[in-house]
């Protein structure tokens, strides 16, 4: 599987791959700022590695802390020949000593010896990546880039577990990203969980019963409910999210936070992402949530906002009465205007 990446990524004459198409190579730098993939990355290689030779030997360098010699010390060959992966980190900080002696074993790779530099971002150690984009070394990259889409977190976790052998149904694969939307790598440790707990494919049954207190219950989930018009939707999951522990204020937080971004992509539409202070992504999801919103309907929900802002944070005595009062008031304007 191929990965995205931009213009001068896309004239690089190495491969450029996705994380779950990791495999050997004399040279493989780990790109990009999603940590989670890079170590998904790097331990499936290291998996595969020791999985063709149990006596790999691996060694870990850390390149804003390296000194002259010792890259090239671990990878000279060993007496009896045993395959060696050297993981390299924080590469994007990395001293002029890593770089001279990096651009050296690029020309001369060790036979049997693996080298995984990671690097998260930032213009530190170019000529280093140019070279090895260019092809010195024989090397490939795999492009970890931030998940920000819920599709493309999707297709992250149905490749855990596709990477595993087995089957997650598409609203049980739905269901476990919503839960963990926020952090991926919470919902990479729920993917494991799975996988390790339950025989057989994975239903939408099966990701109530384990994580029943989280799906459905974030606070941007009853948000995008009462946005679309879905008052039902919204109430249930705003009682459930406070039966798990949700305190008001972040909730309110998330309607400002998603209303604010509809009104200022209404107000300019047709705006660069730049221009707004905004990711593309945002932009796209708030213009799909305006889709039956007017200008009315916006200033009815600000105001709403605003009252239950203060509500929650201590101008009424019952601010779960604020939030139902504010769920109603959103989902009214998203029904009536759908």
């Amino acid at each position: 599987m191929a990965a995205r990446g931009g213009t001068a990524r896309s004239k690089a004459a190495i491969p450029q791959l996705a994380w779950s198409a990791v495999r050997p190579s004399p040279v493989v730098l780990v790109s990009g700022g999603e940590d989670v993939l890079a170590e998904r990355a790097v331990a499936m290689l290291r998996d595969a590695l020791r999985d063709e030779d149990p006596a790999l030997e691996v060694s870990d360098l850390e390149a804003d802390g390296y000194r002259r010699g010792e890259l090239l010390t671990l990878a000279s060959p060993s007496l009896f020949g045993e395959p060696r992966l050297i993981r390299v980190a924080a590469v994007e900080r990395s001293t002029d000593d890593f770089l001279v002696d990096a651009l050296e074993y690029l020309e001369a790779p060790a036979e049997g010896t693996v080298v995984v530099l990671r690097h998260r971002s930032g213009t530190r150690g170019k000529k280093l990546l140019d070279a090895i984009r260019a092809g010195t070394g024989g090397g490939i990259e795999i492009v970890c880039a931030e998940l920000k889409r819920d599709a493309d977190k999707q297709d992250f976790a149905a490749a855990e577990f596709k990477l595993a052998g087995r089957r997650i149904a598409p609203a049980a694969l739905r269901a476990l990203v919503a839960a963990f939307s926020d952090d991926l790598g919470e919902l990479a440790a729920a993917c494991r969980q799975l996988i390790a707990d339950v025989p057989g494919d994975v239903d939408e049954a099966t990701v109530a019963k384990y994580y029943g207190g989280r799906v459905e219950t974030t606070a941007f989930t009853v948000a995008d409910s009462a946005i679309a018009g879905r008052h039902g939707d919204a109430i249930i999951a705003l009682r459930h999210a406070l039966d798990s522990g949700a305190d008001p204020v972040p909730i309110v937080a998330a309607f400002a936070m998603k209303i604010r971004t509809m009104a200022k992509v209404a107000g300019a539409r047709g705006a660069a992402a730049s221009s707004l202070g905004l990711a593309p992504w945002q932009i796209d999801r708030a213009r799909r949530d305006l889709q039956g919103w007017d200008d009315e309907g916006l200033g009815a929900a600000i105001e709403a906002l605003a009252a239950a802002d203060a509500a929650v944070k201590g101008a009424e005595r019952d601010p779960v009465f604020a939030l139902e009062r504010l769920v109603g008031v959103i989902s009214a304007r998203g029904r009536a205007l759908a």
